[in-house]
């Protein structure tokens, strides 16, 4: 359901703006992407896993707030992220 320590650094390394780059909000939203993506899997074959499923709503609703903040500063930032991570607006 989580990712691991490697899948993480992969994808802070694929999505850093510069080097060490950590917590920008396209970093964050690649994150959250990849851990809803996990937990959409994981219901597929746990059906009735309503506690992961509240977890699943609450990143879901934090990448919506990071994926608001993007749209507020830079409208072709936020289409690029849409873009690439497959996410339905």
């Amino acid at each position: 359901m989580s990712i691991t320590a490697e899948r993480k650094a992969e994808v802070i390394k694929t999505n850093a703006t510069k080097a060490g780059d950590t917590g920008s909000p396209e970093v964050q939203v690649a994150i959250l992407s990849e851990r809803i993506n996990n937990l959409t899997e994981h219901f597929k074959s746990h059906v009735k896993d309503n506690h992961s499923r509240r977890g699943l709503l609450k990143l879901v609703s934090t990448r919506r707030s990071l994926l608001d903040y993007i749209k507020r500063k830079d409208e072709a930032r936020y289409k690029a992220l849409l873009e690439k991570h497959n996410i339905r607006r």
